[in-house]
């Protein structure tokens, strides 16, 4: 084992330095998400069914007609979208994981729902006045690197028709750094999360706070020495900085909303804050 490597590998990074490895595309890795995604008792990778009702109704305070076209970003298994077509709405989901849009297809026709789903990664957007609504949940657009977030913000107007609303989510800055601790932890798996193979696992927490910046660093070392890391760069924001980042890109009529969801164990309505703002 090359103890070095590993130690650098496993050192902070500069900002916004990507990983070598990315989840959503791997086959195996893309597996394991789905099963978190379908289980009712944790929040790590869906929220849990009362806090996904609660956002859906929310959501619904801001449909204006019965039947809405309304695009998911970030759909994964379509939990958000069943629940909106089961309301009469028009809906289009698009995730990267393969796996989660053909769960999401399937389960489709089984409730007899007609959703159309997308296999392809949102940052590619490619419509023009087509929704009446987009939705973007569990603070995905602070995942994403600044350049990233402008780019989707871009494409999310051009795809919303005149009028069209934009309604996300994202961590806010009042008690998110509370939650999060700089940490650092070994582990040892032989078959896991990560790779069905024997694994060693460090997992470290970095903030970067000029730059209101989070990083879950996983560094991974198999049984053949190959060194893999796995970068999750998350922001938090005020509200008065997104609604800036909103109106640069021509978004208006910003709003924000607290406390939205229940006190759950990982990110809650005390850490997250809903917008709405409107082509």
């Amino acid at each position: 084992m090359d103890l070095e490597k590993l130690n650098k590998a496993a050192q902070k990074p500069p900002l916004y330095e990507k990983g070598d490895s990315i989840i959503w595309t791997d086959d195996y890795i893309s597996k394991k998400l789905l099963q978190l995604h379908l289980n009712p008792e944790i929040d790590s990778a869906s929220r849990m069914p009362d806090s996904i009702d609660l956002t859906i109704s929310f959501i619904g305070s801001f449909c204006r007609e019965s039947s809405m076209t309304i695009l998911d970003l970030g759909c994964g298994p379509g939990l958000y979208l069943e629940r909106l077509a089961a309301l009469g709405h028009v809906c289009t989901g698009i995730d990267f994981s393969k796996n989660s849009i053909s769960y999401a297809l399937n389960q489709a026709k089984v409730k007899g729902l007609e959703i159309s789903y997308l296999c392809q990664n949102y940052l590619e957007l490619d419509f023009e006045d087509q929704f009446d609504l987009i939705i973007l949940i569990y603070t995905d657009i602070g995942v994403l690197l600044p350049e990233e977030r402008v780019q989707l913000l871009d494409r999310i107007y051009r795809a919303l028709k005149p009028n069209g609303v934009f309604i996300f989510d994202v961590l806010n800055d009042k008690n998110t750094e509370l939650k999060f601790q700089e940490d650092q932890t070994w582990s040892f798996e032989f078959s896991g999360f990560w790779d069905s193979l024997p694994y060693l696992e460090l997992a470290n927490g970095f903030h970067y706070p000029e730059n209101r910046v989070f990083l879950k660093q996983h560094t991974l070392i198999d049984e053949r020495d190959r060194i893999r890391t796995y970068r999750f760069w998350t922001h938090y924001f005020n509200s008065d900085e997104m609604k800036k980042i909103l109106s640069s890109r021509g978004f208006r009529q910003t709003e924000n909303f607290e406390k939205i969801l229940p006190s759950k164990d990982i990110w809650d309505g005390e850490n997250v804050t809903f917008y709405k703002t409107q082509k």
